[in-house]
């Protein structure tokens, strides 16, 4: 059987490894740290504590539009441990909820209902949302300068209102795709729409997995695939144009193919002579805020948070427990830990009178300073796709061109593309990758 070296074991490599194993290939997977899942995984809040809490790097979620990663977790056996919820809860200074969620109409008037109810909006607001939906509807496919425009841009040439544009279009896309809307290109902001909320009733719906992020990809999972190994611990030093993969104890065995699935920096230092241009690569960063409590805050599952710095937040253990959450926190990056945990008690108190009341227990916060690549006008054109100039190495990651901003779905579709690229190579053609809802 062909075999295959995977470097990296984020979501890019690790969807690559199980598609190719379990397709036929023998895959080994060299990831430098002890855990899996890159910066979707989890880890003990203390390491040198066994019973330490485990929590997430930072919170995680997809919707049902994200097929690709659906079935990632499908072909490990954990599908079932992520849960879905209809209703997304937005929540202004003073504590008022509103709810959008789909009705009884087909798509993509199946939120019309909910959304004419929704009490932090005006009339006025409503109506040039309207107008930008039926806009994204009819443009997306005959407009070619969304990838040169930045999605603010397009939004004030549709005349949406200031209100519309911070607590509906900005609300949305800054947690999703982890940019500003002056420095996200318009295509990005188009696809998250399309696919999210006017392709299917249902595409919108939000999955949280019910455990560490770290679980979903645990020995457990890979047993089901016994072509694919994984070694942990294994750092690449070097990649040869030949294939040959050095690890800091020695030679990899050699492989048929080898995917190099690393962040843009990692890429560059060790395998130079691929050639791969990244200096087009800026980073975004996110902001995870884990704060413990006495007492429980909320009974709600989440919430997106209007008008304040903190964006979300997540009910992590009976209200007791949330993660906060915040998305191009380019404002926090030089902050210092104390100061933006009491900027977050603040923001929370104005949005759960029980934070006044209750004690903070604990609390942990997260700075990804490279979260992901930022998607900017002119940066689509420049990511680069699986073949690289020596025929039998691939390239994945989420910063790749998957057709999709670096989000989860983003990652496993650029590991499906590789897999696919390698499988031709081999001569054993085969279709990994699932097709957008529309």
């Amino acid at each position: 059987m062909p075999s295959v070296v995977v470097v990296g074991g984020g979501l890019a490599g690790l969807s690559a490894a199980a598609a190719l194993g379990e397709a036929g290939f023998d895959v080994d997977l060299y990831e430098a740290r002890g855990f899996l899942g890159g910066r979707a995984t989890s880890f003990p809040v203390s390491p040198a504590d066994e019973a330490s809490e485990v929590i997430d790097n930072c919170q995680h979620v997809l919707l049902r539009c994200c097929v690709n990663l659906l079935d990632f977790y499908r072909r490990l056996g954990v599908a079932d441990l992520v849960r879905f919820s209809s209703d997304f809860h937005f929540i202004e200074p003073g504590g008022h909820v509103s709810i959008l969620k789909r009705g009884s109409l087909p798509a993509p008037l199946h939120f019309a209902g909910s959304f004419l109810q929704l009490g932090f909006l005006s009339l006025g607001d409503k109506f040039a949302i309207a107008r930008g939906l039926l806009a994204i509807r009819s443009e997306r496919s005959s407009r070619k300068d969304l990838d040169r425009i930045s999605m603010l841009d397009w939004l004030r040439e549709k005349h949406q209102t200031q209100r519309a544009i911070e607590r509906f279009w900005r609300q949305v896309l800054v947690s999703a795709i982890n940019e500003e809307l002056d420095r996200m290109a318009a295509a990005h902001g188009f696809q998250v729409f399309w696919q999210g909320f006017l392709a299917r009733a249902d595409s919108y719906e939000m999955g949280v997995p019910a455990v560490p992020l770290g679980e979903l990809y645990g020995a457990d999972a890979w047993r089901r695939l016994s072509r694919v190994q994984i070694h942990l611990r294994c750092p690449v030093e070097k990649i040869e144009t030949s294939g040959s993969v050095t690890l800091a104890g020695g030679a990899a065995p050699n492989a048929d193919f080898v995917i190099v699935c690393l962040p843009p920096d990692r890429l560059v230092s060790i395998a130079p002579d691929l050639g791969i241009n990244t200096s087009w690569v800026e980073y975004s960063p996110i902001t995870g805020i884990h704060l413990w409590f006495d007492r429980p805050i909320t009974d709600l599952p989440h919430a997106t948070l209007l008008d304040r710095t903190m964006q979300w937040m997540f009910n992590k253990s009976e209200g007791r427990y949330v993660q906060l959450v915040v998305s191009a926190s380019r404002s926090l990056t030089n902050m210092p830990k104390a100061d933006v945990i009491a900027l977050a008690l603040r923001e929370l108190q104005e949005f759960f009178p029980a934070v006044r009341q209750a004690k903070l227990e604990r609390s942990h916060v997260i700075k990804e300073m490279r979260a992901t690549f930022s998607a900017r006008p002119g940066a689509e054109e420049l990511r680069p796709g699986p073949v690289t100039r020596a025929g039998n190495i691939f390239l994945a990651g989420d910063w790749t061109r998957s057709g999709w901003p670096a989000t989860m779905e983003g990652a496993v579709r650029s590991g499906y593309i590789a897999a696919e690229a390698v499988s031709k190579a081999a001569g054993r053609q085969a279709k990994f990758l699932i097709h957008d809802l529309s």
